[in-house]
């Protein structure tokens, strides 16, 4: 799926709560946001969307949970073998300290939510976002033209997400839950008040809520991430993002659903909207049966 042309691109390759890998770059080299996916998943993923080629620049970790980083020692090495450099792992020093040692990368650069910095052509603006991990933050990603960013594990919205929502041309942003399907569902009781709590995640109306008050005439595309297999579903999601859309009079925004199972796109983000956009387009990602290999689980992510 490509959008405009320019030369910015993003690719989900998994998303849930069995294991989280983004892909954002260029057809030359980009990063990765998180990798809680197996490596070999990792590889394969880029592979069939176009970027078997590609050279991994960085690895950006948002929090310690091993669903998003999981595979970091075994990526750190096969990195080096494709690419002959130690590739750094940036996280926060909260998210260091919280990391378990047999995920511990080789190089690891310490980074500040609030504080941007560099890797390469692309600046990376690290965020705070309220989650129940030492430091997580979200990740704005900017060539210059366009901005990505991705806000996932969150359970509330901020003023600081919404600035930072505003700002950018493509989010993949977080709509975990359907309130009534998780205290309906089989989740121990304990578990349901973190995933609603407000260092948990976001549910459908709460990142409806957010895309509302956030969205900005710049936003083109929207991608649904980290959806529960258990406690939400792909059409309850959408209509979510539709009506929030709706309601923020942003038109010509693209929506897609993230899939645990299989990549997405990639997405080609255009530097500038459009000047007309009165239309938006629905598109829910294929969800395979098999499913993906995952990391190794050290730690208890939260669902």
């Amino acid at each position: 799926m490509l959008l405009f042309h320019a030369d910015l691109l993003l690719a989900p390759l998994s998303s849930g709560s069995r294991g989280n890998c983004t892909f954002v770059g260029d057809h030359r080299s980009g990063v990765l946001v998180d990798c809680g996916l197996s490596t070999r998943q990792v590889f394969a993923r880029l592979e069939a969307v176009g970027l078997g080629d590609v050279r991994i620049d960085a690895v950006l970790v948002t929090h310690e949970h091993t669903d998003h980083v999981g595979a970091a020692r075994i990526l750190d090495e096969r990195l080096f073998q494709r690419q002959g450099f130690r590739v750094p792992f940036h996280l926060t020093r909260g998210t260091r300290m919280g990391l378990d040692h047999r995920c511990l990368p080789t190089r690891v650069g310490l980074i500040r939510a609030g504080s941007p910095f560099r890797v390469g052509r692309w600046a990376v603006d690290p965020f705070s976002v309220p989650h129940d991990t030492r430091d997580p933050v979200g990740f704005r990603v900017t060539d210059g033209r366009a901005s990505i960013g991705v806000i996932t594990d969150l359970g509330r919205a901020t003023r600081l997400v919404e600035r930072q929502l505003s700002e950018m041309d493509v989010a993949v942003l977080e709509f975990n839950h359907d309130l009534a399907m998780l205290l309906e569902g089989t989740y121990p009781w304990s578990l349901k008040q973190r995933v609603k709590g407000p260092h948990g995640h976001l549910s459908n109306v709460q990142a409806g809520e957010l895309l509302a008050a956030a969205a900005s005439g710049r936003l083109q595309h929207v991608v649904l991430a980290h959806l529960s297999e258990d406690n939400n579903a792909p059409d309850l999601a959408l209509a979510a993002a539709d009506a929030a859309l709706l309601k923020a009079r942003v038109g010509g925004v693209t929506v897609t659903v993230a899939a645990q199972g299989a990549p997405v796109g990639p997405l080609r983000i255009g530097s500038s909207a459009p000047a007309s956009r009165p239309h938006r387009r629905r598109v829910i990602a294929p969800r395979p049966s098999p499913r993906p290999v995952l990391a190794p689980a050290t730690q208890l992510a939260l669902f």
